[in-house]
């Protein structure tokens, strides 16, 4: 017998000891899980960065300086008739309320034994917010009584002051601000170690209307989130039925033919549109051919409602198509009709993931910027819109709209307010997540 005759015999592999193939595969299986773990650690780092710097600059906003004193309040100044006529006290200027609020903070400087280094009067109160006169007065004329009597007054310091204490202005910086002296921050200091000037929480941020340049530590987030709120109500009201009619009519009715895969391929398309092409529509049909007014929710809702309209729509039709078609068949095998099958049987137990999804589509509409750009929302809007129906063609704001505006204003205190804002903004769409993944987990049925 030849060496060619012999049958060719294979090498041995063990089962145990891997072979060259074998050390290069997990090999590149350990690099695949290393780039992803890198990428994981990317990301979460650069979320921590964020979220620190939203933090670093915003947490201050929840808190604010506050000045304690009582004051005279003079009815020769306030009421010359003395006959606490409302239309009389309404003449009043807020002039002459600064002018008690200067002898207020003076007297109380003076008995509290702090040194003035020669400021004046009107120099001592340039500690307080522009918009002390005007609460002042606000107090007086809903209850004229106070006239003539000494009552504590609690009212904001000026953003200098209040940056002073958050750390964010020094004496060095005050020399080179002509809005404030380093004569008036140690006064400052003096009246808070004497107990006339406190920091504590600031809930006027939540509760109060924006305000003017002049007066960052008086702006506040009450008419943006009234405006957000009146918006997502429209969207609710418009986007759920509409979205979910739709749906059950292309999932489970509509026939299988050209145009139903023409109208789900533009729905696909349309949940892709950038926002801002629906600002200009909205801008185009609701505004100028429609004539509803600018700035007002139901604008913001209708074009929001459209933006939404997708989402709600693809997410109720995958919920819809997750149910068995075990259900519908043994809904039919008894006797029941396909609106019966789909109402009684499908739609309940598809109800988790329209939730999930209508909940989803309004949080991404919550912190839309663009479209509110283009119908005018970004109007400077201190009345609070009336409650509905009236309320919606009010003018009016809202959340992201309101950190965009103060990003764009000069005063650093802004930047701490756009900051807090969208610290706020976080914690509303991480709630309305949170609520979707809840109503999921909690009605969510397994087959």
């Amino acid at each position: 017998m030849t060496d060619a005759s012999i049958p060719h015999t294979p090498a041995r592999v063990s089962l145990i000891a891997p072979d060259e193939r074998t050390r290069k595969r997990n090999a590149a299986e350990r690099r695949f899980r290393a780039y992803g773990l890198a990428a994981v650690g990317v990301g979460l780092l650069a979320l921590v960065v964020l979220m620190a710097s939203i933090l670093g600059n915003g947490l201050s906003a929840f808190r604010q300086t506050y000045v304690t004193i009582e004051a005279t309040l003079d009815p020769a100044i306030l009421d010359p008739k003395g006959q606490r006529n409302p239309d009389d006290l309404a003449k009043v200027s807020t002039i002459g309320y600064g002018r008690q609020i200067d002898a207020a903070v003076s007297a109380a400087v003076a008995r509290a034994g702090i040194p003035t280094d020669g400021l004046t009067d009107k120099q001592m109160s340039g500690i307080l917010s522009k918009e002390a006169p005007a609460q002042l007065r606000n107090k007086v004329l809903a209850d004229p009584s106070l006239i003539g009597q000494t009552v504590p007054l609690r009212m904001l310091a000026n953003g200098r002051v209040d940056g002073f204490f958050k750390g964010r202005v020094s004496l060095a910086s005050a020399e080179l601000d002509s809005n404030t002296s380093p004569e008036q921050l140690e006064l400052a200091g003096a009246m808070r170690a004497a107990g006339l000037m406190e920091v504590g929480f600031n809930l006027g941020f939540i509760t109060w209307p924006d305000a003017s340049e002049l007066r960052p530590e008086a702006a506040g987030l009450g008419v943006a989130m009234l405006g957000s709120a009146y918006m997502m109500i429209i969207v609710l009201v418009l986007a759920l039925p509409l979205g979910v009619a739709a749906s059950i009519y292309l999932q489970e009715f509509a026939p299988r033919n050209r145009w139903t895969d023409l109208i789900e391929v533009n729905i696909a398309n349309l949940a892709a549109v950038p926002s801002i092409v629906y600002g200009i529509l909205g801008l185009a049909i609701f505004i100028n051919f429609a004539g509803l007014p600018q700035s007002a929710p139901v604008v913001g809702g209708l074009i929001l409602t459209l933006m939404t309209l997708p989402t709600i729509i693809i997410a109720t039709r995958a919920s819809l198509d997750a149910v068995p078609p075990s259900i519908r068949d043994a809904a039919l095998g008894v006797g029941a009709s396909k609106m019966q099958s789909v109402f009684h049987h499908v739609l309940p137990l598809a109800l988790p993931g329209i939730m999930t999804g209508t909940i989803i589509g309004m949080a991404r509409a919550l912190g839309e910027t663009a479209p509110l750009l283009l119908i005018g929302m970004v109007a400077f809007v201190r009345d609070y819109p009336a409650a509905p129906p009236e309320g919606f063609f009010d003018p009016a704001s809202a959340l992201p709209v309101q950190v965009y505006q103060w990003t764009q204003r000069a005063d650093p205190a802004f930047v701490e307010r756009a900051s807090g804002a969208i610290i706020v903004l976080l914690v509303v769409l991480m709630l309305m997540n949170t609520a979707a993944i809840i109503l999921r987990r909690r009605f969510e049925r397994r087959w």
